[in-house]
């Protein structure tokens, strides 16, 4: 099990009020699913993505990634084993316009014990993955909104992270675009195994996970479980009822 998520409670004071976007929450992810997170807003699903990412922690519960128990370790600790095990994909891309494609994928390598040239093979193996290497000397305003996103997945992609997360990656993109970045999550999921936990508002974007989970007052319902129960308890001939 790569992700083992145990009675993961979050809360947070706004004024006088207690506000709880996730309750008791459990949950297990196996290396290389790829899991989609739905659900209103508010729910806490990036919430949910940041307590895995280990850029917040839990009011209370335990969060195991590859073995490693997050939500004991220090900040200092904290700051670099997420270098080294996540890769964050952003609805708006959050590439600094004064580095090219290639300075701004190679931005996480620089905060591990790789040497130059280490750098530089795995920043064109990233950039080669999302079809982008014939553009890895251009600033972000010489690219597309697509082109953007996929220099973000590359940059999440570089360090070859256990667990990707990505908060809705296509919300800003159009539809074309949006299901040419989903083929490409896909495929580096079939591809290259790469573990993949989406937040998505899209139910079609959600649909292109293995797994399909909702957020829902704080709670997890795991949808795929339930169809898969559903699917079972109609029988094959009166499927359409």
């Amino acid at each position: 099990m790569l992700i083992e998520i145990r009675n993961l409670t979050k809360s947070f004071q706004k004024g006088d009020e207690t506000i709880t976007p996730l309750r008791d929450v459990s949950l297990d992810i196996d290396e290389g699913e790829f899991v989609s997170l739905m659900g209103p807003s508010g729910t806490g699903k990036s919430t949910l993505l940041n307590q895995i990412a280990g850029i917040d922690k839990p009011t209370s519960g335990t969060i195991a990634v590859n073995e490693t128990e997050i939500t004991t370790i220090s900040r200092s600790r904290l700051a670099k084993w997420r270098a080294a095990n996540v890769g964050y994909i952003f609805q708006t891309h959050n590439l600094i316009p004064v580095l090219t494609a290639y300075e701004n994928v190679e931005l996480p390598l620089l905060l591990l014990p790789f040497n130059r040239a280490e750098r530089q093979r795995r920043v064109q193996i990233a950039l080669e993955a999302v079809e982008l290497l014939d553009r890895a000397n251009h600033y972000p305003r010489q690219l597309s909104g697509g082109q953007e996103q996929r220099v973000g997945i590359a940059r999440a992609i570089v360090t070859d992270p256990k667990v990707v997360v990505a908060d809705e990656p296509t919300g800003d993109l159009d539809s074309a675009t949006s299901s040419h970045i989903l083929d490409l999550l896909k495929r580096l999921n079939s591809e290259l195994g790469t573990t993949l936990l989406m937040v998505t508002h899209d139910a079609d974007a959600a649909a292109t996970a293995g797994r399909q989970l909702r957020l829902d007052d704080g709670r997890l319902i795991d949808e795929s479980r339930q169809k898969d129960e559903l699917s079972l308890a109609v029988p094959e001939g009166n499927a359409h009822v």
